[in-house]
């Protein structure tokens, strides 16, 4: 029954624990959000990432509020969310690092007035700034794509219960 609250058990409180394990249960992506910043490439990884409008092209990524790299690919007012492929679950360990060049030994490339794209992604997203929100500890930011491309047949590497996953092979036709 819609609207009857009584047919759902709430918890009294719920915690930072509970929610993660709870959140848990939901599959992710994995992408590195990355940028031109002032002193060479900038990056880290993004699990928060979303799409949020078809017409115009538009995603959500949420960086963490103690980022401290999200104040650097802020500053360059672009960015570029480069979805991991299943193989790449070393880049997802490098880029969730902090400090370091991340790009040392790194496959990517920059076209001009682009931002750093990772080579062997299953997609990439060069997307603009266009707001930030906060939300707790968290930042939403809605960004236009501005551009895109798709490696056919990449798989994608997928996050679930705090552990990298792979994705099987699916027989049932799309949603």
């Amino acid at each position: 029954m819609h609207g009857d609250s009584t047919s759902i058990a709430v918890q009294d409180h719920v915690t930072p624990d509970s929610f993660r394990s709870a959140v848990g249960t939901f599959c992710t992506g994995l992408t590195v959000l990355s940028a031109m910043g002032s002193k060479g490439p900038v990056g880290f990884t993004c699990q928060a990432f979303s799409s949020l409008s078809l017409d115009p092209p538009r995603i959500l990524v949420c960086p963490g509020r103690t980022s401290t790299t999200w104040p650097l690919i802020r500053a360059a007012g672009r960015f570029c969310v480069n979805v991991l492929a299943e193989d790449q679950t070393a880049l997802s360990r490098l880029f969730a690092r902090p400090g370091g060049d991340k790009y040392a030994g790194v496959g990517w490339s920059c076209p001009p007035g682009a931002s750093p794209r990772l080579d062997g992604a299953c997609s990439w997203f060069e997307c603009a700034i266009e707001a930030e929100f906060d939300a707790g500890d968290h930042t939403v930011v809605a960004a236009r794509v501005l551009a895109l491309d798709t490696a056919e047949g990449r798989k994608p590497l997928l996050y679930h219960r705090g552990r990298y996953a792979s994705l099987s092979e699916s027989t049932d036709g799309p949603v």
